[in-house]
């Protein structure tokens, strides 16, 4: 009888972010049969707790930060003795491969990046020192997991003695399950171009850069923002100062997202900096074309595209360009427009990867 293999993913927490989606994706895509996955979250948000398959075992504490959770992070991985622990982000990664020593022995460490590596060392505290800490502590991960080459590469310049343990795989993306949630388009009635975007309402997002835009759509233009965040205010009194107003409704949260972007003309993405987004995967997949900002991050998965399906452009000249250059649906379709995504992004395909790294780590671990 063939025993699971158990295996934990260490969560900071369970908001609407895409590290999270993924790492939600992969536990629900692992085999049962192979692996037993403990979903490990330190504390915070927790919109996505009823997004958790079924099966997963499931902790959860009660640390709003990182330097609070970490005691009961160790003790619960202690409590579970997984063979393989996968850490996502890179400030909880530099904490796990720190307090390595205090792990059970033989526990094998699989660290994602899920965002750019300058990113994340711009926004840790400044007394840290990120780059050295990336530098010494990252060749001490037992694989390392980048969603895209770029961010690889950014990983082997600044931590060298790492590189031959980084490995890309991509972001998964279910599309049956987000087309099943698109399966009734969702557009607000009229003519005029009607765009969707979606993330946190954070300066990384770029929504005022979006803001400042709306002068130069086309009239009966409609921009619909799907999130919530610490910008929310500000940004619409930008929209209001903008005399512009009337083309852009904040909605807050949703569950319909996907229906939404089904809708839309085109998917808008004017983020400052990202990892792979998977917002942008999903849009593809519900067949709707995208533009978005060349720090989102996607440009590689342009270039594995027909034209036009993903327009990458700055959001300063390009961006209101490519906006007006789209044609109109007018209503929308009946249902989801053919799926854009590439082969190397469906759910099975990406979960094969993970399953064959996590297989030669419990293979050398037991070797050991």
């Amino acid at each position: 009888m063939i025993v699971p293999i158990p295996i934990a993913i260490a969560l900071p927490d369970l908001a609407g972010g895409g590290a999270q989606r993924v790492m939600l994706t992969l536990a629900g895509g692992l085999d049962p049969a192979c692996y037993r996955v403990h979903l490990i979250v330190l504390g915070g948000s927790q919109a996505f707790v009823g997004s958790i398959p079924a099966g997963i075992d499931t902790h959860i504490g009660t640390a709003p930060r990182l330097r609070s959770g970490l005691p009961w992070l160790i003790r619960t991985l202690t409590a579970i003795r997984p063979a393989i622990v996968i850490s996502v982000m890179g400030y909880l990664n530099l904490a796990l491969l720190g307090a390595r020593p205090l792990l059970p022995r033989g526990t094998r460490i699989i660290v994602r990046e899920a965002n750019t590596v300058a990113s994340t060392t711009t926004a840790l505290p400044a007394w840290m020192p990120a780059r050295r800490l990336y530098q010494q502590l990252y060749p001490t991960a037992d694989a390392i997991v980048s969603p895209t080459p770029t961010i690889s590469d950014e990983i082997a310049t600044l931590a060298p003695k790492a590189a031959a343990r980084i490995r890309v795989i991509a972001n998964p993306v279910d599309t049956d399950s987000i087309r099943v949630r698109a399966a009734q388009p969702q557009r607000i009635p009229g003519a005029g171009l009607r765009l969707v975007a979606a993330g946190r309402l954070t300066h990384q997002k770029g929504f005022d850069r979006l803001v400042a835009l709306l002068a130069e759509l086309p009239p009966a233009s409609r921009v619909d923002v799907f999130g919530t965040g610490t910008e929310a205010a500000a940004l619409q009194a930008q929209a209001q100062a903008s005399g512009h107003a009337d083309k852009i409704v904040f909605r807050g949260f949703t569950a319909d997202l996907p229906a939404w972007v089904a809708g839309a003309d085109a998917f808008l993405l004017p983020s400052r900096w990202e990892g792979l987004p998977n917002v942008v995967l999903e849009s593809l997949a519900v067949g709707t074309p995208v533009i978005a900002s060349p720090e989102a991050g996607v440009a590689e998965v342009a270039c594995e595209l027909a034209p036009g399906a993903l327009t990458v452009t700055p959001v300063e000249s390009g961006f209101a360009r490519a906006i007006t250059s789209l044609a109109s649906l007018s209503e929308p379709w009946p249902i989801p427009r053919p799926s854009l995504l590439p082969a190397c992004y469906l759910k099975p395909a990406v979960i094969a990867e993970w399953s064959a790294l996590l297989d030669r780590l419990a293979l050398e671990r037991a070797a050991a």
